[in-house]
């Protein structure tokens, strides 16, 4: 089992420094709680390669060894923005283990979709399947990867601090789908596509003030955002970028939920989403 928020030893930090393939593998293993085979092999061919993987997932999804810091995302969290990003991209395999790991945390299929929902305003809701799939499988006993909680999903949510943030609005960002200049422009054509289209995207990312959801809309921006860096629309991602400053949300924050789909989508997702902030704190 993963042990998150544990600090290394002066042992651990001593053993980190040995890159033979089983001394890479037992590091991972201990992360993590188990590794996927088909990682194995990459680690007797290359283990640096494996070693650099993991270390930076690592601290991208708060495993073992790592310490949080302030204003970092939420384990929580990570998860909400990684397992639809998985989903996305049809990844079932990787998917129901995060699932889990979102499970042993106390996270409950109602906010997992919240989750979903707000990714799915960016890259279709048909990825939303992916994450009733992904449920299903963590929940088959055959499936062998993670830990499966006794009883499934937990009865009960367990709070994470991204609940109560994101709430307030305090800027003037445009808050509907229909405002933005875009679909302004396609109301001159049809305009009942546009009703319908905002009234999705709308409820996807809280633009109606709705109250009784688990996730605000700040949070739910944050999912958008990494959601569009990883479509590659810096100039999208900006607008939204400056929609979660306005619920509360800081750089950090957003640099964190981008850094979330690095593992699936690569590091050039970081370098789009950077360039993203800087037009946003530009504007």
């Amino acid at each position: 089992m993963p042990l998150e928020g544990y600090a290394m030893s002066t042992t651990e930090v001593k053993n980190a420094e040995d890159l033979s393939p089983e001394a890479v593998l037992a590091r991972a293993t201990a992360a993590r709680g188990d590794i996927f085979p088909e990682w194995k092999p990459l680690a007797y061919a290359s283990p640096k390669t494996y070693h650099l993987i993991n270390q930076t997932v690592s601290y991208l999804h708060s495993y073992h060894g790592q310490e949080a810091m302030s204003e970092q995302l939420s384990g929580p969290m990570r998860e909400l923005i990684a397992i639809p990003a998985l989903g996305a991209k049809g990844d079932l395999r990787h998917a129901p283990n995060h699932v889990r790991r979102a499970y042993r945390m106390g996270l409950t299929n109602k906010v997992l979709f919240e989750g979903a929902a707000a990714f799915a305003a960016v890259v279709g809701w048909a990825s939303m399947t992916f994450m009733s799939l992904a449920i299903m499988e963590a929940n088959n006993p055959l499936y062998p990867y993670g830990q499966l909680p006794a009883g499934g999903e937990p009865k009960e949510l367990t709070p994470f601090p991204e609940m109560a943030l994101g709430r307030t609005r305090g800027g003037a960002a445009p808050e509907t789908l229909a405002d933005t200049p875009e679909w302004r422009y396609a109301a001159g054509i049809d305009p009942e596509l546009v009703r319908r289209a905002a009234a999705f995207i709308d409820h996807c990312l809280v633009a109606d003030g709705a109250q009784d959801v688990i996730l605000g809309p700040g949070p739910r921006e944050l999912i958008a955002i990494a959601a569009l860096c990883t479509r590659g629309e810096v100039d999208l991602a900006a607008r939204h970028m400056r929609r979660a400053y306005d619920y509360g949300m800081t750089r950090r924050h957003v640099l964190d939920a981008i850094c979330c789909v690095l593992p699936m989508t690569g590091i050039v997702t970081g370098q789009l989403g950077l360039r993203a902030m800087q037009m946003a704190d530009a504007a």
